[in-house]
């Protein structure tokens, strides 16, 4: 076996250099957190004292009750349904939007390219947290304009009631993050050879042909990003339906599985259940997100055969 040379092993000292701050840090904030994790939510919290109460605490191996818990929950359950609804329509819907703004500002006729595409993006500047308390002030009956003017043409509007604040905390996310996706886009399509567009031309193509038939196609591994981004960003939902929520009676602290994790970890002081939730969260993030990849992947072969 040959040995390596000085300089081979110079180069592989100032190499493990590079990486080792990068692995210890991966190790610190992404690694050690997962594992934290999962050994919280297979522990339970005994108290000793009558009834439970008072008393020493001491941590125990509980195996997998935390899980069997949670998905007994039908709060629980039902957060993961509202979320998979919520996903299922205002994902296409925003990718479908972000997709016409980004062919839209890219078409060679396209005006204004430069402020337009900042004013799209600037919703995503805006803290979340921030962007729910400002729609907030616009859906709440009273002070909201569009719910005045609404009345004046005769729609009786609650934008917070049972039925409909779904749809409002949709309009939020879909407000919030359209403009980056159609960055996302943008700068796929920029990567895309302006001979392609050129030769489409004097094939005779017209601008609906050549988005239909080279853009959009070119642009497929931003899509699928963009789409995997938003199936998990959905599943992570928090932070609108925990702002609206003194505004709207019908969100309770299980609208969501992350609002039922954080009231279970911060309000019922349960935090081996909320560990438990949130390694199930976790996992349905994963298997919707390489789920919805295989589907692409195997799409994209049968495309191509």
């Amino acid at each position: 076996m040959r040995r390596p040379t000085r300089t081979e092993a110079r180069n592989a000292r100032a190499a493990a250099g590079f990486l080792l701050p990068f692995l210890a840090l991966f190790l610190l904030c992404f690694i050690a957190p997962i594992l934290y994790a999962v050994w919280q939510s297979l522990h339970k919290t005994e108290r000793t004292g009558p009834l439970g109460l008072g008393g020493a605490e001491t941590e125990v191996f509980a195996g997998l009750a935390n899980y069997a818990q949670a998905l007994a929950d039908d709060r629980f359950l039902s957060g993961f349904g509202r979320v998979l609804l919520f996903g299922a329509v205002q994902i296409p819907l925003m990718i479908i939007l972000a997709t016409v703004l980004a062919l839209l500002l890219e078409s060679a006729s396209a005006r204004w390219v430069t402020f337009f595409r900042s004013a799209f993006f600037l919703p995503y500047g805006v803290p979340g947290v921030i962007a729910s308390i400002l729609w907030g002030f616009l859906y709440v009956p009273g002070i909201s304009p569009l719910v005045k003017m609404a009345q004046e043409v005769g729609w009786d509007v609650d934008f917070l009631s049972r039925g409909t604040v779904l749809w409002s905390i949709a309009n939020i996310v879909t407000w919030q993050f359209t403009g980056y996706n159609m960055l996302v886009l943008i700068s796929q399509l920029k990567a895309v050879p302006q001979e392609l567009y050129e030769a489409a031309r004097i094939d005779g193509a017209n601008a609906r042909q050549v988005a239909l038939h080279i853009k959009i196609p070119l642009i497929r591994p931003a899509l699928v990003l963009t789409c995997v981004f938003s199936i998990i960003g959905t599943l992570q939902l928090f932070a609108e339906p925990m702002v609206l929520r003194p505004l709207a009676s019908s969100i309770d602290s299980g609208y969501t599985p992350n609002l039922h994790a954080y009231s279970e970890a911060f309000v019922g002081n349960n935090q081996h259940l909320a560990a438990a939730e949130a390694v199930l969260l976790a996992l349905v993030a994963c298997v919707l997100s390489f789920g919805f990849l295989r589907l692409v992947g195997q799409r994209g072969k049968e495309d191509g055969r």
